[in-house]
């Protein structure tokens, strides 16, 4: 048998889904890289203190903290060398009195420019390379999220948010999918301390596929020993995140937030710090130095796992490696830009990735409130 020429690494998942319902432990990943550079410099510690746009990825609950005007949020980040583009924007519209907010998020990471050789062999066994053609991967998220302050009384503030996802996936023309989910966040400041609780895909999203092959394309997936799909729906787990932080005083112009979240998942064993079946936990630690709440410096680690020692290939022995970050942000009037170098797998992986995102209040110099 010839080589098969279809083995694409990102269509591979979706030849294998099975023709019924089933809970997938890594579905929808792309809806856990994060948003906004804050956020990702902080190793993704954000449930418990995050007030601005962004909010409505990490816990709706936070788009309260936007006052008096609309806010935008924008980042973009590349992956594996730029193979992968990851694009995030964000729009949230307070209420006259301050006590709602309503905002609308919309994610996309796609891979570009994938080759489709899967008539590169000719029948008669020669090779013909006019016969590749290209298609995207691409992953879609849009997010319609409500906040709603629920009570306020001195400095104890409880704060309720709901997020409706509709999600659409599509690799080339082949294969296409539509899911819908539910989020639901909760925060609560009192004093200087906040504690924050995220439930993500309460409703167990999902996504329903469908398949477009042409004849002859069935005929050499058949030939090749590839499975033809049928229409099936993938369906993704609930988790729930739970998180404290706390401001530190430091001077007239200095203060110190400090987070720490802990992800919580239910569909199995994962390789994170807190490994069990049906429960595993992935902490997450984040600080940022607030200088004058004009320049911000951020340092944060998560992604706690095992994996086997660089270069021990003898004894097979396990270490814990984590994903560090670091970042910076700087404000000008009603204009922040923040930045973060974030790790793509662990602390002795090179592969790092550079981020950028920008967050403009649309009117006025509003943000003390905000961060």
């Amino acid at each position: 048998m010839k080589p098969t020429t279809f083995y694409l690494s990102l269509l591979t998942t979706v030849l294998s889904i099975s023709a019924t319902a089933q809970f997938r432990k890594y579905s929808n990943e792309f809806l856990n890289i994060g948003a906004g550079a804050r956020g990702l410099a902080m190793g993704s510690a954000q449930v418990a203190s995050v007030s601005d746009g962004t909010a409505g990825y990490w816990n709706p609950a936070g788009l309260v903290g936007i006052k008096d005007f609309p806010q935008v949020n924008l980042m973009h980040a590349e992956y594996f060398a730029g193979i992968g583009k990851y694009d995030y924007v964000g729009i949230a519209f307070p209420t006259a009195n301050n006590k709602r907010t309503i905002g609308i998020t919309g994610l996309r990471f796609a891979v570009d420019d994938i080759m489709n050789t899967l008539f590169l062999v000719e029948p008669d066994g020669s090779i013909n390379y006019n016969n590749i053609q290209a298609f995207s991967s691409a992953d879609y998220a849009f997010i319609f999220s409500f906040a709603q302050k629920l009570k306020e009384k001195g400095k104890r503030n409880i704060h309720f948010g709901l997020n409706a996802k509709v999600i659409h996936r599509s690799v080339g023309k082949f294969a296409k999918a539509w899911g819908f989910g539910i989020d639901a966040g909760l925060q609560i400041y009192s004093n200087k301390w906040k504690f924050g609780i995220a439930g993500r895909d309460i409703t167990s999203t999902f996504n329903a596929w469908s398949f477009n092959f042409t004849e002859r394309e069935k005929e050499v997936l058949y030939l090749t020993n590839n499975e033809i799909p049928v229409k099936s729906t993938e369906l993704t787990a609930p988790r729930l995140v739970l998180g404290v932080a706390r401001d530190f005083k430091i001077g007239k112009k200095l203060s110190l937030l400090a987070e720490a979240n802990i992800d919580l998942t239910f569909d199995g064993q994962r390789n994170t710090l807190i490994s069990a079946d049906p429960v595993s936990a992935d902490p997450k630690l984040g600080l940022e130095l607030n200088i004058n709440n004009v320049f911000f410096l951020r340092g944060g680690i998560n992604n706690f796992q095992k994996a086997l020692s660089d270069g021990d290939t003898v004894n097979q022995k396990k270490v814990w490696i984590y994903q560090p970050g670091a970042g910076a942000g700087f404000r000008i009037h009603n204009v922040t830009i923040d930045y973060a170098f974030t790790n793509l797998a662990n602390q002795s992986n090179p592969l790092f990735t550079h981020v950028f995102s920008l967050k403009v209040n649309l009117t006025g110099d509003k943000n003390k409130k905000n961060d």
